[in-house]
């Protein structure tokens, strides 16, 4: 699997103090103290 997904900041707190965890799309801001993870669903993907 290629790393795609990197975010540029907290979706929590807008902080950009990031680092990756767990593996498979996990990261974690330093700033809250909070854990996320981010999949890629693809381009064009309808749920209606």
């Amino acid at each position: 699997m290629t790393e795609r997904a990197v975010p540029f900041h907290c979706p929590y707190c807008g902080e950009e103090d990031l680092e990756p965890h767990e593996g498979d799309g996990g990261w974690y801001c330093r700033s809250c103290a909070r854990a996320f993870k981010l999949k890629f669903l693809g381009i064009g993907v309808r749920t209606s």
